[in-house]
């Protein structure tokens, strides 16, 4: 159990309310990853193999002659692999932002445009879910903006060890925080793009290109 004060924003007056240790964000933020990977591989397994089931169990190995045992090769190549994780985990993010802008934002009044809900997303929703504001907001005034967080609360607890492949290990670990500001930013009336990026631990980027609506 936490006993630190509930970060806004959130509606007091909500009866039904009810709130979550923000440790057990942190675990899923760990977790969601490896879930999704192990998760993407099962089902391609059982796509091609009707008799197979999936489950959390670890891949059973098989022996060699040579006493060895090896774990069954992978069934999609790196791309295919990486694209239907980031598909299943930007997914799942989608709907947690319209989950959590549908309850946060109803007792708000409505936004004017674009840059009112751009900023709703870098304060209000940023600390509702990473528990501190985006550090840096950018716009070009065209469409696109760039959110710059210089510890972003899911890489903080990552190993920076040089050598140790730190951003190209981390970069997954984006696709879920893309996918609720994209959900978020719908469920505002607001069609875009979202991609983030990494340099450097513990920063993210992340960029919004909004998509104009066909009238």
């Amino acid at each position: 159990m936490a006993f630190e004060p509930v970060m806004p924003p959130y509606n007091i007056s909500d009866p039904t309310a009810t709130f979550l240790s923000s440790s057990c964000l942190d675990f899923l933020l760990i977790e969601i990853v490896p879930m999704a990977y192990r998760i993407t591989n099962e089902l391609e397994a059982a796509a091609q193999d009707p008799t197979s089931t999936t489950s959390d169990d670890p891949p059973q190995t098989t022996s060699q002659p040579n006493g060895t045992s090896t774990t069954p090769r992978k069934l999609l190549d790196e791309d295919e692999e990486r694209d239907a994780v980031f598909y299943r985990l930007e997914t799942l993010g989608y709907r947690v932002g319209q989950g959590l802008v549908e309850r946060f934002s109803r007792d708000r009044p409505r936004f004017n445009d674009t840059l009112d809900v751009i900023k709703f997303v870098c304060k209000d929703l940023w600390t509702l879910v990473f528990r501190k504001q985006v550090d840096n907001l950018k716009t070009n005034h065209r469409g696109v903006y760039v959110l710059t967080d210089n510890a972003f609360r899911p890489f903080s607890r990552m190993s920076a060890e040089a050598g140790g492949q730190a951003v190209l290990r981390a970069q997954p670990f984006l696709w879920f925080p893309c996918g609720i500001v994209r959900g978020a930013l719908a469920a505002m009336g607001i069609n875009a793009t979202v991609q983030a990026e990494t340099s450097e631990l513990p920063g993210a980027v992340f960029q919004i290109k909004t998509i104009p609506t066909k009238s």
